[in-house]
């Protein structure tokens, strides 16, 4: 999937709780030195980027400086893409219903091109770091974009660390009998300490790592798995007879599609509708590739315009290989534990996996622990941690983001990069807690309806966020008002859409479906079409009905006025100037010229006030800072001068305005793979449509 929709494939997930099956393998001691050996070339990766960056800026925290080259950019798109959920959703995906899910992975193919090629001009030569700062730009106001901060925040929250850290979970149990709460703290701890210290530029350091780590451990399992089945051939022949040998009588439970080798299905009656994979699948897909936070900062970090394309030419093409690496791989565990990865009799399947409803979801874990020998069950179990962690990571630090720069930065327009420092590293913890607290949730949903309605959220949330970028890069006459209008109004009808479907599950294969017609005939692509429609509707028609935008609504901020001349930078460092001189005495309560030490300070009533001048002139001879702040200070690159240095701090200098500039055989190379990517994935889709 491109974001989060593979489980919507799926039926309920099995039990956290509950093992996959009876006697399962676990990990041996080789297993744990591998594991080991993972986590300290990770940190090691980690600090080793902190180190080498600069981190005590906002461009270097949140953008990694805007220096890094394609190839990092491209794993780190790729990581975060790339879940533990995928690896569970996916496989069990491919277990449940064959390859129509690997629609989500090849349309993101086409997606992330047309964020490299179409909507990163725009957003680099606006000069923005967050997708919500983009909106406040580019239509005024601040409700447009406090409304989406807040929208993805929650989307962050709920949605994608829940799939994560439910499927990590899941697998981590499964193989070490973890208890699930050791296991995830032990975890987001890990990731927590260089998403704080390193900034983005760990981030995508380390998940350029763990990619390659995915990568050896998931071809590595594809290969045992094709050696153990037979082939390709067998592949084909033993799917359609992986029969469960209990089913439940007169129904078609536990039979294999028909179509299962097929991505474009039947219009009216299948699972995932070919009309709907073309339009309705796109458009969600382009919010998460060419809107989303967590992508959009990582090719905002690139060094060039060049090597951001770079970027996406590289993720496009590291997506041909999950459908190898993971979904074939667990349509052939259905096909070499049918009665416990296929099974159809809710009694069995309770017994199995703790799921009356189905098991396919274990089809990954128990392929890993069953078919790898020892050492190699480490590696994979590296793999699934591995995915869990760059994807919490990008979370994490795009979530820190948003809330900094959009939120914290519109109630304190005049805060400091110190004080943003701060609140982007706290945030972060913020984020850890809540994912904790978030663990009870998905147990007691016994990994159902709660969890697999969860997604819905997303597939309903998304296609009007979509359609308010697509109109603000590419038309020129929206405006604010038809903006937040045409949000609101999509968002509004798509959570109707979301109620009904809490209220009114699907039903399971042996019942009679008793749904709203809404819900009965309407599949989810094909209102995704609807929704997207009403609200284009509705943005083109408030906004020829109102005001046009002002012409610094529209300069450098669309795809026509993208080359348009930068503002005076000479007025742009008199603003810095101004503003961080008036930042320094709201955060500190001291007139210019004066420093003070630590991070808490007392806010200013007159006396506190009159107390820290009096006390300023004595700063010398005030005890050293303790090691413990200079220990934190050095970890998170937060450098603090010197007490009794009585110059103001130097304003940070004005940025260089946003170059759109390529290098003419630079441009050339990364075109002709454009070409390429594009007529790869064209065959790709068309051999298995």
């Amino acid at each position: 999937m491109g974001f989060d929709l593979v489980d919507r494939q799926r039926t309920m997930m099995p039990s956290i709780q509950s093992p996959s099956s009876k006697g399962t393998s676990t990990l041996e001691t080789v297993d744990i030195v591998v594991l080991v050996i993972y986590f300290i070339l990770v940190m090691g990766v980690g600090f080793w980027s902190m180190w080498r960056t600069k981190r005590n800026t906002v461009d270097g925290y949140f953008l990694a400086g805007k220096s890094m080259t394609w190839w990092p950019v491209g794993a780190s798109l790729f990581a975060s893409n790339i879940g533990s959920g995928h690896f569970i959703g996916l496989a069990g995906s491919g277990a449940a219903a064959g390859i129509g899910a690997i629609a989500y992975e090849w349309n993101g193919m086409l997606m992330v091109l047309m964020l490299g090629w179409l909507f990163l001009p725009i957003y680099i030569a606006s000069g923005v770091t967050t997708m919500p700062e983009y909106l406040k730009k580019r239509f005024g106001g601040r409700r447009t974009q406090l409304f989406i901060a807040v929208l993805y925040l929650f989307i962050y929250m709920f949605t994608k660390i829940s799939v994560d850290m439910y499927a990590g979970a899941l697998f981590i149990q499964l193989a070490l009998q973890w208890n699930i709460y050791l296991a995830v703290v032990v975890l987001l701890s890990v990731t927590a300490l260089y998403t704080v210290a390193g900034g983005l530029a760990a981030v995508i350091y380390t998940d350029a790592a763990q990619t390659a780590i995915m990568l050896a451990g998931a071809l590595t399992l594809m290969g045992f798995s094709f050696a153990e089945i037979g082939g390709w051939n067998a592949l084909m022949e033993g799917y359609a007879h992986a029969i469960p040998s209990i089913r439940v009588p007169n129904s078609t439970c536990g039979i294999p599609r028909d179509d299962a080798f097929h991505i474009f299905r039947n219009p009216v009656n299948s699972d995932l509708p070919w009309p709907g994979i073309i339009i309705g699948m796109s458009i969600p897909s382009m919010w998460y590739w060419c809107s989303d936070q967590v992508i959009v900062q990582r090719s905002l970090a690139a060094k060039t315009l060049t090597h951001a394309k770079g970027g996406s030419l590289l993720a496009s093409y590291l997506k041909i290989l999950p459908f190898f690496a993971i979904m074939l791989p667990g349509m052939i565990s259905r096909i070499l534990f049918t009665d416990e990865v296929g099974c159809a009799e809710p009694e069995q399947c309770k017994e199995i996996c703790g799921n009356p409803v189905g098991c396919s979801d274990i089809a990954y874990a128990k392929l890993v622990m069953e078919l790898l020998p020892a050492g190699l069950r480490g590696l994979m179990m590296a793999v699934m941690i591995a995915a869990l962690m760059s994807s919490l990571t990008s979370i994490f630090n795009s979530s820190s983001t948003i809330f900094t720069m959009d939120l914290w930065k519109s109630f304190r327009s005049n805060a400091s990069e110190w004080e943003l420092m701060i609140v982007g590293r706290v945030f972060v913890l913020v984020l850890v807690v809540v994912s904790v607290l978030w663990i009870p949730v998905v147990q007691a949903s016994q990994g159902g309806q709660l969890f697999i309605y969860i997604q819905s959220i997303s597939t309903y949330l998304q296609p009007p966020v979509s359609i308010i970028f697509l109109m603000g890069c590419f038309w020129k006459r929206t405006n604010e008002k038809g903006a937040f209008w045409g949000l609101l109004i999509g968002l509004v009808v798509g959570c109707i859409r979301m109620l009904l479907d809490f209220i009114y599950p699907a039903p399971l294969c042996y019942e009679e479906d008793t749904r709203p017609a809404v819900l009965k005939y309407v599949h989810y692509l094909y209102f995704s079409v609807l929704l997207s429609f009403i609200t284009l509707v509705v943005v083109v028609v408030v906004s020829l009905a109102t005001e046009k935008p002002k012409p610094e609504q529209i300069s450098r901020l669309t795809w026509f006025t993208r080359f348009d001349p930068v503002q005076s930078k000479e007025q742009e460092q008199v603003f810095t100037i101004e503003r961080s001189s008036t930042a320094l005495q709201e955060i500190t309560g001291q007139p210019e010229g004066v420093e003070v030490n630590g991070i808490k300070q007392e806010s200013g009533n007159g006396d506190a006030g009159h107390h820290r001048r009096d006390s300023a002139s004595s700063a010398s001879s005030d005890p050293p800072q303790s090691r413990w702040m200079s220990a934190l200070y050095l970890l998170c690159g937060m450098e603090r001068r010197k007490r009794g240095d009585g110059n103001p701090p130097p304003p940070p200098p004005a940025p260089e305005p946003a170059t759109l500039e390529e290098k003419p055989r630079l441009q050339l190379l990364v075109n002709v793979n454009l070409i390429i990517s594009l007529a790869v994935t064209a065959f790709i889709i068309g051999y298995w449509a």
